[in-house]
């Protein structure tokens, strides 16, 4: 039985099981084409008749040298890099409009130029004159980046095969269309078919790529998913606009681990690195306020201090507002209905605000313990010591549960001047007794012992 045809839109890559002349997905006109398999599209035949090259073949227990990278003169990028930029790796760099994407890697681009590597910046979005203003106001008018403003992916590559640079760096993917797709810039097609070319010239040619890529309103990067996984590495630049912090994230490394981050600030002359965020995080705490708990948490392979602020308060409305910013929404309203069902503690009638300060987003589990500490010292208006740090996780029996890296969590406290934590009961410490620990086996003992609630 002969297997049905399948179409898919060039604009939103929907899929359809008949051909029409518009999407009903995206309202494109005459977007849809036909998916024709290689086993029978053009070349079928040439294909059956020539036979392919042997692969070879390799032993898993074969050894292989590592990579070798290039290091530039900011440790921050280095770090979410994995050490390093790799020659032949293809990276995607995401981030909101106006975050400061275009200022970090032409930063990076000139650091990396001052290591020994020859950087090529090419801007679809903005004439070189404007890429030079913003160089001058960084200091860095005189780095040995050259620039290019171009949109053609055939003039691009014809450019760079003359040039043979080491970095290269796209501003951004969805200006860059190819002459050999039948759709508008930044559709689907045209992104996909863009940076295909530009990964397999990475590693055809062994030089390193950067590729800038939009968000859309999610805070995904836009475009088809598979963009995500040609690439080596995905980068992901968050901040918010109200805040001088800025966060590069790997959610993606092939050459380095996932999840780590680097800590910038926006400053006038660009992006300054911060070395030591958990201090930068914590700076302006003062005295102890009801809703203010230290969270000791993990980012990727750094330990990182930061504060959790809630809020709790009538709401004049049937309603209750639940607000969450820099945290999981959903995980919000579990930590909610674990305080109201296995500890006593309502929350009905209740408007609940919840804050992670500077900017920065918390994904992992282990903030549970300090977000139903930060709920109930806002509701009991009862502050927690200044010098104690809280982390752990929360199940839906109301149970402490231990995490990961609890002795890296103690020992940035500790070296930031906290002197008591509350952790779970299970967690596996060392002989230091410089700090005043509280084990905690489930949520109601934080209730019951520490606040007093329910």
């Amino acid at each position: 039985m002969a297997k049905a045809a399948s179409f898919t839109c060039n604009s939103c890559g929907a899929s359809h099981s008949k051909w029409s002349g518009r999407c009903d997905a995206c309202g494109a006109w005459n977007s849809i084409t036909e998916d024709v398999p290689l086993s029978t599209g053009p070349g079928a035949k040439a294909l059956g008749a020539k036979r392919g090259r042997h692969v070879a073949l390799s032993d898993l227990a074969a050894h292989e040298a590592p990579p070798p990278r290039t290091a530039s003169k900011m440790p921050e990028m280095d770090r979410v890099l994995g050490g390093g930029l790799v020659p032949g790796s293809a990276i995607l760099v995401g981030g909101d409009p106006g975050i400061g994407k275009s200022t970090l890697l032409l930063q990076a681009a000139a650091r990396f130029a001052e290591a020994g590597l020859s950087a090529v910046y090419i801007s679809g979005e903005e004439a070189t004159a404007q890429v030079r203003m913003r160089a001058a106001r960084l200091g860095l008018a005189d780095a040995p980046v050259r620039l290019g403003a171009e949109t053609s992916l055939r003039d691009i590559l014809t450019t760079l095969d003359a040039e043979k640079p080491d970095l290269v760096v796209i501003d951004s993917i969805q200006t860059i269309w190819s002459d050999t797709v039948e759709s508008a810039p930044g559709s689907v097609s045209q992104v996909r078919a863009a940076a295909h070319e530009l990964t397999s010239y990475a590693k055809r040619r062994g030089v390193s790529v950067i590729l800038v890529g939009h968000v859309t309103k999610e805070g995904q990067i836009a475009g088809p998913r598979v963009v995500e996984h040609m690439v080596d590495t995905v980068l992901y630049f968050e901040g918010e606009r109200g805040h001088q912090f800025r966060i590069l994230r790997a959610v993606k490394n092939r050459f380095g681990p996932a999840d780590e981050i680097g800590v910038f600030e926006m400053t006038g002359g660009g992006l300054a690195e911060v070395a030591n965020p958990s201090a930068l995080f914590l700076g302006d705490r003062g005295e102890p306020a009801p809703g203010s708990v230290v969270f000791a948490g993990i980012e990727g392979t750094r330990p990182v201090l930061c504060e959790i602020q809630a809020l709790v308060a009538p709401t004049p409305h049937s309603q209750p507002r639940r607000s969450v910013v820099g945290w999981d929404g959903g995980r919000l309203a579990m930590i909610l209905a674990v305080l109201e069902s296995r500890c006593g503690v309502p929350f009905a009638g209740l408007d609940v605000y919840l804050n992670v300060a500077g900017g920065l987003r918390i994904s992992e589990p282990a903030a549970d313990l300090a977000v139903a500490a930060a709920l109930l010292s806002a509701r009991e208006d009862t502050s927690l010591p200044l010098d104690t740090v809280v982390f752990g996780e929360i199940s839906l029996s109301g149970a402490v549960r231990a995490v990961a890296q609890t002795e890296n969590r103690l020992k940035e406290a500790r070296k930031l001047g906290f002197t008591g934590a509350i952790l779970p009961e299970q967690s596996k410490l060392g002989s230091d007794g410089a700090m005043t620990v509280q084990k905690i086996p489930d949520l109601s003992e934080l209730v019951g012992g520490i606040f007093g609630a329910g």
